[in-house]
């Protein structure tokens, strides 16, 4: 039976292995990004998080390669889960992210 965390601090962020999870999923806080950096990095970190925002979700969804996943699906996927349109350039990295064999 899952129980309420009070505190996030109350739990560790990830369990270590073995360890029974009672409680439910909490996202980690988010952290400011460096400052600093040119503009072009900041653009492509997120377009990286939104590609494996979306790759998660087709594959959650059923679509497990990259021949599975042409644009439309994609940007349908996008308007499902409360994302902007992806670009053709996004739409690439999700199909490469999807094929990558780690």
């Amino acid at each position: 039976m899952l129980t309420a965390v009070p505190n996030i601090d109350d739990k560790a962020a990830v369990p270590k292995k073995g360890d029974v999870i009672d409680h439910p999923w909490m996202p980690l806080t988010k952290q400011p990004l460096p400052a600093g950096r040119p503009r072009s990095w900041y653009i492509a970190h997120n377009r990286r998080l939104k590609a494996m925002r979306l790759a998660i979700a087709l594959l959650d969804a059923g679509a497990f390669g990259p021949d599975q996943a042409p644009n439309e699906k994609i940007r349908r996927t996008a308007d499902d889960i409360g994302l902007h349109w992806p670009s053709d350039a996004t739409c690439r990295m999700v199909r490469r992210m999807m094929q990558a064999q780690r």
